[in-house]
């Protein structure tokens, strides 16, 4: 009888034992749990569509753009709301209203979605990767400082997943040094900041709308700021050079010389889409983090898996996944595809993170247009890639039964390490 048979008999012996599926026992749920369907979809806002249609009324700042725009920075604090195309023009455009440019260096961090990086590339600057907290897996403060170069110009703090960035430390850093500071929430729609919503403390607040975020309108992008100045400089550089108080054919003053200016406009349609979504994200949000609390209470006896950490002043998370870290005893020994198999088999399917920028497949920049911080940034190569564990954040929109199965399933698991770790030596 080999170790691991030994192992699993006297395993099958325990009164407290659950034989994992994988090995023959019974599943914690018998059919395959699914997420709830996203986007969501609804005859209120099927019907103001069809109203905007016969309107006629579709693009150049359109009533319906105006509305959504002023509603969504309100709802997080700030003064001003520019509706755009998408989350990656947003992120350019902050940059150029703020005159960063070739010669350049803007600290981003390296586990985040390539975007946030490109945007950098794509106003002529050098993105500068630097690693995150393992906790939060965002941007980690006192790595950033260390970044910091003569040439550095602005910090791009990244809300990533179900963290966010600790912005009063960003904060900080940014005033020491004299750097613009941009927030990234592509993932963090409605999250509030010591009560306060994210994209309204740092410089520019850059919001995504793609289909998969938790306010969705397939694509589209939002700027936030508090600053007069950079909301009409960054309405012009995405509306071709119109001010936002201007007709369409009847151009002002003109964006001045030297700011060049886009069409990054997005559509009225995406807007309605996403005013009819405003309504509900603060209890949208509250029940993600309660099916979190719920996951998370499951597991609180049982060492192994942990919850990615929420911001350390955050009053409302929000997510764009719940991700799940087998970084710790007793998990360390068992490597993430033999997880992956038996958290499949107990009947849930996950997946994992980006992984760090530089090594994803579509980052195709040559070496020299970017630099990595310290040569490497050991976090998001190894923790994020290997040991993370991820739901999507439709799946926080379940039952409470449900939320009990899936934490159930990740505790069943882990109290399976050891055997797990035997089975994987045996398959190697």
């Amino acid at each position: 009888m080999t170790v691991f048979e030994n192992l699993t008999k006297e395993c099958a012996m325990s009164s407290n034992f659950e034989t994992l599926a994988m090995l023959g026992g019974s599943p914690v749920s018998p059919a395959p749990l699914v997420p709830p369907n996203w986007p969501p979809v609804d005859e209120t806002t099927a019907d103001r569509l069809r109203d905007l249609y016969l309107s006629r009324q579709w693009s150049f700042h359109s009533p319906a753009e105006r509305a959504f725009a002023d509603a969504y920075a309100a709802h997080h604090d700030a003064s001003h709301g520019i509706f755009m195309a998408n989350g990656t023009v947003t992120l350019e455009s902050a940059l150029a209203a703020m005159k960063v440019g070739p010669g350049d260096e803007v600290i981003v961090p390296a586990l985040t979605w390539m975007a946030t990086a490109m945007a950098v590339h794509y106003v002529g600057a050098t993105p500068v990767f630097v690693d995150v907290e393992p906790t939060t897996l965002c941007l980690d403060p006192a790595a950033a400082e260390a970044a910091v170069t003569p040439r550095t110009s602005a910090i791009i703090a990244v809300h990533l997943y179900g963290g966010m960035t600790d912005l009063e430390a960003i904060a900080r850093v940014a005033k020491r040094h004299g750097l613009a500071l941009i927030e990234d929430c592509a993932h963090m729609q409605g999250g509030k900041w010591a009560g306060r919503g994210v994209g309204s403390w740092g410089d520019v607040g850059s919001f995504s709308f793609q289909q998969s975020k938790t306010l969705s309108s397939g694509e589209g992008g939002i700027c936030l700021t508090n600053d007069d100045r950079l909301a009409e400089r960054i309405f012009r550089i995405k509306h071709i050079g119109y001010a936002a108080d201007e007709q369409q054919g009847v151009p002002g003053v003109g964006p001045g010389v030297g700011l060049v200016c886009h069409n990054y406009r997005a559509t009225a349609f995406q807007a309605v889409i996403l005013h009819e979504q405003l309504h509900g994200i603060d209890n949208r949000l509250k029940r993600y983090n309660a099916t979190r609390d719920i996951i998370e209470a499951e597991l609180s006896n049982v060492p192994g898996f942990r919850v990615q950490s929420r911001g350390r002043q955050a009053t409302l998370q929000g997510y764009y996944n719940l991700l799940m870290l087998a970084d710790q005893e007793p998990l360390l020994d068992v490597p993430r595809p033999i997880l992956l198999e038996a958290l499949a088999a107990e009947g849930l399917r996950v997946g994992g993170t980006y992984g760090p920028v530089y090594r994803h497949a579509l980052y195709n920049l040559p070496i020299n247009a970017y630099r990595v911080a310290e040569g490497r940034c050991p976090v998001s190569e190894e923790t994020a890639v290997d040991r993370v564990f991820g739901l999507s954040h439709p799946w926080l929109d379940v039952d409470a039964e449900t939320a009990r199965t899936i934490g159930r399933i990740f505790a069943k698991v882990a109290l399976n390490a050891e055997l797990l770790a035997s089975h994987a030596v045996q398959k190697a």
